[in-house]
């Protein structure tokens, strides 16, 4: 941050703040069936590509965390857990890079007993991926304009978006 002003900076930290928040309201998004919230995350021409499927469309990604699998999910205990999210902001424009586990309810198995915190079977991880989000500045704030999600199950997609995403931050550094 070198060289920038105190206004450029603030406005930097301005910016990295609101888009931690907006990454970090997507479990609870997701976990909730908030399709308002969702809705409300997305530019109207938004892309969200996870792979299996893609959604286009801020109304139709909203409209995911209501379909019966999703709210059969929530119901079952789904838990979206995401890592902290590095992200690269250039201009009106940014690159989040973060990882996002699906943890679910142990239903097998014996308890577990954890001072102060009762007694059960815990959680596991279902999945682990990596995500890339494309966002825009807007009149309203940041908004996602595409995200990709892919496994990292052993399989390349997921090394690979990662690996694409850290290419693009070299390039953009030098």
């Amino acid at each position: 941050m070198s060289g920038k002003s105190v206004e450029e900076r603030l406005q930097t930290m301005e910016d990295w703040l609101e888009i931690y928040n907006l990454v970090a309201s997507h479990p609870p998004g997701a976990d909730t069936g908030s399709d308002d919230w969702v809705r409300e995350c997305w530019v109207d021409d938004g892309v969200m590509d996870l792979g299996a499927y893609s959604v286009s469309g801020r109304t139709e990604i909203g409209a995911v965390v209501q379909r019966p699998e999703h709210k059969a999910a929530i119901k079952g205990g789904i838990c979206h857990f995401a890592g902290l999210p590095h992200i690269q902001i250039k201009g009106d424009t940014a690159i989040v890079t973060s990882y996002l586990q699906i943890l679910v309810p142990q239903t097998e198995g014996n308890p577990v007993t954890v001072p102060n915190h009762g007694s059960g079977r815990g959680h596991r991880v279902y999945r682990v991926g990596a995500n890339r989000w494309d966002l825009v500045r807007t009149k309203n704030g940041w908004k996602i304009k595409h995200r990709v999600s892919r496994p990292l199950d052993g399989s390349e997609s997921g090394p690979k978006l990662l690996r694409q995403t850290l290419e693009e931050l070299l390039a953009a550094k030098r």
